[in-house]
């Protein structure tokens, strides 16, 4: 009898799907882990660089994704947390564990004061006042120049961690590897609480939700300070990347880069979250290997054609994306899981 059991559990299609996911995640883990030991230190970069915006972009996501709260201000705070970086480690020499912290917090508090509009006004209005704090803050980033340093910029010294420093995209790449895994398993587990049924209540239908005793100003501003405090970790993990903060590095074409990336990834989704950074993050990279590739086969510099253009090009990829499948790689992915389920059943 145990043994019939267990042959209808193996063959129950749940459990199928939930052994392969466990097996996909951890073999997942085991390439990320070993990567930096096989992967040129140029792709150990961009792997970095990648781990940031998939936090980020997370950030954004619970805003704009799940709570419906459209942003263009998303860049500001991801400043907002380098800046506090910057300064307590400049001023007041504080270690890492305090200052990535505190950068999460001072973001989230900017956050939620910018987010008060939303208690009132959604939609287009929103964005509008999203995007006056991304004026405001770069303004401040720029003039506050006894703080900030202004256009120069602060430097910021690596991590040290038990007396082993930071610094080098190797080192720090592990860093940027745990809070990944950390925000991600974080952000799934508020989605699918009580606290991410009443966010995608808010993004359906606002006023029905507090019909039904969804406390509306309590859950818009938890949205704010949640995807600010994602951003304010990302901006902290950025300036010891970087090892520098400057206020270029957070205009508004950023906060452009992260509402394309929640967009295209499929707003909504954890998993399109992290596909949306990714593309965003790693195609234009692609596209400029693959235009010298191909110009080298053929004897030609592209480079020198295809560089002005890449922007227009990666434009019109992302439109001609967008227009086939709507709803993001999210989508796509669990179309192709679906069918791989259905061909190995």
């Amino acid at each position: 009898m145990a043994d019939t059991m267990e042959a209808e559990l193996l063959s129950d299609p749940r459990t199928r799907s939930s052994t392969g996911t466990m097996v996909r995640y951890g073999v997942l883990f085991a390439i990320l882990a070993v990567l930096p030991f096989v992967a040129p230190g140029y792709w150990i970069y961009f792997a970095g660089l990648l781990g940031i915006n998939i936090i980020a972009t997370h950030g954004l996501n619970i805003m704009m994704g799940f709570t419906g709260l459209l942003s263009l201000g998303h860049a500001a705070f991801v400043g907002v947390g380098a800046y506090t970086v910057a300064i307590l480690q400049t001023y007041f020499g504080l270690p890492f564990w305090l200052t990535i912290p505190a950068a999460g917090v001072s973001a989230a508090v900017i956050g939620v004061a910018f987010g008060l509009p939303s208690l009132r006004i959604r939609g287009l209005y929103l964005v509008i006042a999203t995007l006056a704090a991304q004026f405001i803050l770069h303004f401040v980033f720029v003039h506050w120049q006894s703080v900030t340093n202004g256009d120069v910029g602060l430097p910021v010294a690596p991590a040290n961690v038990f007396g082993f420093l930071l610094n080098n995209e190797t080192r720090i790449y592990y860093l940027i590897l745990a809070f990944v895994v950390a925000s991600t398993w974080f952000a799934r587990n508020v989605i699918k609480s009580r606290v991410g049924r009443a966010f995608i209540a808010i993004r359906e239908r606002d006023l029905t939700a507090q019909v039904l005793g969804v406390e509306i100003v309590r859950y818009k501003l938890l949205a704010f300070g949640l995807g600010s405090f994602y951003a304010g970790i990302a901006g902290a993990l950025l300036a010891y990347f970087n090892r520098f903060v400057n206020p270029e590095q957070f205009g508004l074409l950023l906060s452009v880069f992260f509402l394309s990336a929640v967009i295209v990834g499929g707003m909504g989704s954890i998993l399109g979250a992290i596909l949306g950074a990714a593309f965003m993050t790693l195609l234009p990279e692609i596209l400029r290997e693959l235009s010298l590739l191909i110009g080298s086969g053929l004897g030609i510099d592209l480079g020198t054609i295809l560089t002005p253009l890449r922007e227009t090009i990666f434009g019109l990829l992302m439109v001609g994306f967008l227009l086939l499948e709507p709803r993001g790689l999210a989508q796509l992915w669990k179309r192709a899981s679906q069918k791989s389920t259905r061909d190995s059943a």
